[in-house]
């Protein structure tokens, strides 16, 4: 293999470069946030903004996600015509039937369990905000968001859904009662119970 190819990349430089992948086909991160905000509010409504943020971004230093977001340059080159045969027509049209885009941006989601998977069917049927934006853009001649419209969706899902968790373990934590275990430490009760018998 040629040594100046590169195909890993850091936490840090996978989230600049899916910055300036998403910001290139007029994605901002502050538009995937007012998603996971949005549907986060329902059930917290003194939720900070920031958390969102923060979560979009953390969201984009995964390394299935990087992959993901590069992969959705596949728009880019049907936007160009570069595809051959019944596919250039499938991806640029978006055909309904398709289902590619909406089986990656449930791969993304995953990364957060079945919540996630829930918030971005949730996202991907009740189009709001950028992805919204993106769907009706992607509609228009010389435009093609067939993946980025469910990829951009499943990261504010998968967001949405580390914001939850992040705010329960916040109320898990005022628990006065609440003590963290260790898995060493249920391993231990374990081996001690058993030497007993």
């Amino acid at each position: 293999m040629n040594k100046n190819i590169r195909l890993v990349y850091n936490r840090d430089e996978m989230l600049q470069l899916n910055i300036a992948t998403l910001r290139s086909r007029g994605v901002e991160l502050v538009e995937i946030a007012k998603i996971a905000h949005q549907q986060q509010s329902k059930y917290h409504p003194e939720i900070d903004f920031q958390l969102c943020l923060e979560s979009v971004e953390k969201i984009l230093t995964f390394r299935d996600v990087f992959h993901h977001v590069q992969f959705a340059e596949v728009d880019r080159l049907a936007e160009e015509k570069m595809f051959k045969g019944p596919i250039q027509d499938i991806l640029y049209y978006d055909l309904g039937l398709f289902g590619l885009d909406e089986t990656l941006g449930l791969d993304v989601a995953r990364n957060f369990g079945s919540i996630g998977q829930t918030n971005f069917g949730d996202i991907d049927v009740n189009k709001k905000g950028i992805v919204a934006k993106l769907n009706e853009d992607g509609k228009k001649d010389g435009h093609c968001h067939t993946l980025l419209d469910d990829i951009v969706g499943a990261i504010a899902a998968a967001a949405s859904t580390r914001v939850a968790q992040v705010m329960s373990e916040d109320q898990a934590l005022e628990n006065p009662s609440y003590h963290k275990t260790s898995i060493y430490e249920l391993f231990g009760d374990q081996k001690g119970k058993k030497k007993k018998d």
